[in-house]
């Protein structure tokens, strides 16, 4: 793969990207990053608002050189509370703080098409550039359109990308439909009768009963989903017991469910709770539990996925344009925005790195001049016309 030219060039690009990689803030908490950001896209004379999604989120917006319709763009800046395992010389510098699932890529690539753009806006109309915080299971999506995002900002559409462990560098992959899958959490608590471990008899084994729930559960998943849709029910966490024989009074189980059709999301969440209670009754525990839904699935819209599709075929850089890579069981809160906007959510390789979410990873350098090329694209793609 050989990169475009950009402007700002790789070495900038690289700079940025190093940077945020070695200040990562978590959800809510990107003070710096967004002071970072707003810096850059002042300096390059865009119209910037300041203080969305909680106070770090950022919105800046660039008029084309004609009048014309109006898209969005969005990037995360968020990272993750891993310990970074990496030694190289941009590593984290923060304890228990790492950008390991690309975010700093994400920015650097969002800032570089929007200083691009504004050296040659040559295009038909107007682009928000959104710089969303704590994607990271916390929402900032949601918290942005609630906040009035569309509003203060009308768009006819609404873009993001994400880059993709496993996908080459100079591929992408864009989706029809579904692309990530909607996330609920839970945490179950269940208490009986704390005993000596020599004498169950006395007591409540809460052990036993917990570890019977956790097999149970997957056959809602095995035997009540329909064999032609995914779903998925991961115990993450298991809290139980201090002392080699004591029963311990209460357990406490976290977990994960994830599937795409909505329907199916609210079959599943009503018998995990029959589930538990049933199983409560049969061992005389008390039940208390946590279910929440936090992001909906993702799901593109087919008219704007055939857009970016044509716009990343058009590029020389682009390899190859994946239409039929199944979707992922991973979340992403892009999905408020396009429950509110139609748009489209596509991925870009970043080739044999380590898995997201990984004390290893690190984002692909080489390809911020591509993501920049690709958002340059896109606008000009779009906005060439009045057609969105």
């Amino acid at each position: 793969m050989t990169p475009p030219a950009t402007y700002p060039d790789a070495a900038t690009l690289k700079q940025w990207r190093h940077d945020f990689h070695r200040h990562p803030e978590i959800a809510f908490e990107e003070h710096r990053t967004s002071a970072q950001i707003i810096e850059i896209l002042q300096a390059h004379g865009l119209e910037v608002t300041t203080g969305l999604g909680g106070g770090t989120g950022v919105v800046a917006t660039l008029s084309g050189s004609r009048p014309g319709p109006t898209i969005g763009l969005r990037a995360d800046i968020d990272a993750l509370p891993i310990e970074e395992s990496n030694e190289f010389e941009h590593r984290s510098t923060i304890a228990g703080r790492m950008h390991a699932c690309g975010h700093d890529g994400h920015t650097t690539m969002l800032l570089g098409a929007a200083c691009a753009l504004a050296r040659a806006p040559d295009f038909a109309g107007r682009v928000h550039f959104i710089f969303q915080p704590a994607e990271e299971s916390e929402g900032g999506a949601r918290v942005m359109v609630e906040e009035g995002l569309f509003e203060r900002f009308p768009m006819e559409a609404v873009y993001g990308l994400h880059n993709w462990p496993g996908l080459a560098a100079g591929e992408a992959a864009v989706h029809d439909g579904p692309v990530m899958a909607a996330f609920d959490v839970f945490t179950l608590t269940l208490t009986g009768h704390g005993c000596h471990a020599a004498m169950p008899h006395l007591g409540s084994d809460t052990i036993l009963a917990a570890c019977q729930l956790a097999t149970q559960l997957q056959g809602v998943i095995s035997r009540e989903t329909p064999a032609h849709q995914s779903a998925v029910l991961s115990i993450t966490q298991f809290h139980a017991g201090d002392a080699f024989n004591v029963l311990p009074e209460s357990v406490e189980l976290r977990g994960t469910v994830r599937c795409f059709d909505p329907a199916l999301k609210a079959h599943l969440a009503k018998r995990l709770n029959e589930a538990i209670q049933a199983l409560a009754q049969f061992h005389g525990l008390e039940v208390e539990l946590d279910y929440q839904a936090r992001y909906p699935a993702t799901v593109n819209s087919a008219e704007h996925a055939a857009r970016c599709a044509r716009v990343l075929e058009a590029m020389p850089a682009i390899r190859r344009v994946h239409r039929d890579l199944p979707p992922s069981m991973g979340s992403e809160d892009f999905a408020f925005m396009l429950e509110h906007c139609p748009g489209a959510y596509i991925w870009l390789g970043n080739g044999d790195s380590a898995a997201l979410h990984n004390p290893a990873y690190d984002f692909n350098d080489a390809i911020a001049p591509l993501g920049v090329a690709y958002w340059q694209a896109l606008v000009r793609g779009l906005l060439t016309t009045a057609d969105t």
